[in-house]
């Protein structure tokens, strides 16, 4: 209530850790602890402030030519990545799985290039030439070991191998040119990926790569020119054969809606995968995704944001979502600090079992402390 124009909010997954930034002040960072109602700490910089990505080792701030990375533990700041291309709209993702701590931001402002930073050993990794075009989107998959990514014609997305960069998959949302991309999100099971744009069409990708083992198509008309496409490729120039072989759409959404900014999400509610779909006018719509057929989803739920909050059904069978559990009930950890110079690191795809360690000095007195059960991250003032 105290902070009027925010711009910026991000939460560190069901914690009371939030982070805000305000117009009136957004060259600065405000580090709330929301159910206490009290401020953590508070940061600023040198320019506005563009975008701001966290998962629980490390807090990423982007300005329009430079990037921050602290210690979300201590809030230390542990480096700067100066002179970055001129990134006007703050475009950066983190890998929420913080055993894989990568950080993707364009690599050059005139192409598609993509620079991925280890968040961890605070080393580049690498360079993939992603695109032609400048970038317009990018994200990891749940365990930081896929990056999807789509340029500002928005008609094409990849799908990239980390930290090894190598192009895994390749997607054609559609022909029309030039579609500004407001949401790209990979499922938590890394088996779809979702697209979607100014435009009225959602578009879910599934990833999965055909074999040869398909079994021999019957001798239809459509058959006999598919095998005659496929031949053709092998002869066609490179762009146009890479067009043809393109994976198109596995399911779809059509919104009565287009020209509005949207935000997606795909989930599981009651052990069945849903597409989430929230508007800039204020909705919320709920979709029936089908994981083996795919085609046109189905509409169960319109939740209006901003008015009643009244839910239209659109099924008869009622949609209730499971009673949230706290992100501390699903992640197994110490209740103390060990005094040893490191300790396992912990992390949703069991990280904790592979080994990998963190320094001690990363576990140094600070604002935000990893000795309560009861919530993560614990804040004491």
């Amino acid at each position: 209530d105290e902070i009027p124009d925010v711009y910026i909010v991000e939460r560190l997954f069901s914690s009371s850790l939030v982070v805000v930034v305000s117009h009136a002040k957004p060259q600065q960072m405000n580090v709330y602890h929301f159910k206490k109602g009290t401020e953590i700490c508070n940061y600023s910089y040198s320019s506005k402030i563009l975008s701001i990505r966290l998962n629980r080792q490390r807090l990423v701030v982007c300005l329009e030519e430079s990037i921050y990375i602290h210690n979300i533990k201590d809030m230390k700041l542990l480096k700067t990545i100066m002179d970055t291309p001129p990134n006007t709209t703050g475009l950066c993702a983190l890998s929420i799985n913080h055993a894989n701590s990568y950080l993707a931001y364009p690599g050059s402002a005139t192409s598609g290039e993509i620079a991925l930073y280890d968040g961890n050993t605070l080393k580049t990794a690498c360079t993939i030439a992603a695109h032609d075009g400048p970038l317009a989107a990018l994200t990891f998959n749940s365990t930081g070991s896929k990056l999807a990514s789509a340029s500002e014609k928005g008609t094409v997305i990849r799908v990239f191998s980390i930290p090894g960069g190598q192009k895994l998959y390749e997607f054609r949302r559609g022909m029309k040119r030039y579609v500004n991309i407001s949401s790209l999100v990979f499922s938590m099971d890394s088996q779809f990926l979702c697209a979607s744009s100014n435009t009225e069409t959602v578009h879910i990708f599934k990833l999965e790569h055909l074999t040869d083992s398909r079994p021999e198509e019957p001798p239809t008309w459509s058959g006999y020119m598919g095998k005659m496409f496929q031949a053709a490729t092998n002869y066609l120039p490179a762009q146009v054969s890479g067009m043809m072989s393109q994976d198109r759409a596995f399911a779809t959404v059509r919104l009565n809606i287009s020209g509005q900014r949207n935000i997606c999400a795909l989930s599981t509610i009651q052990k069945l995968p849903r597409l989430l779909v929230t508007t800039s006018d204020g909705h919320l719509y709920i979709y029936n995704l089908d994981p083996q057929d795919g085609g046109e989803c189905v509409l169960i739920k319109n939740h209006s944001l901003l008015g009643s909050g009244k839910m239209e059904e659109n099924k008869e069978n009622d949609l209730q979502p499971p009673v949230p559990q706290s992100y501390a009930a699903t992640v197994a950890r110490q209740s103390t600090v060990p005094s040893t110079s490191t300790m396992p690191g912990y992390s949703e795809d069991g990280g904790a079992l592979r080994g990998e360690v963190i320094p001690e000095h990363e576990f140094a007195t600070g604002p935000v402390c990893l000795d309560d059960e009861n919530e993560f991250p614990p804040v004491s003032i």
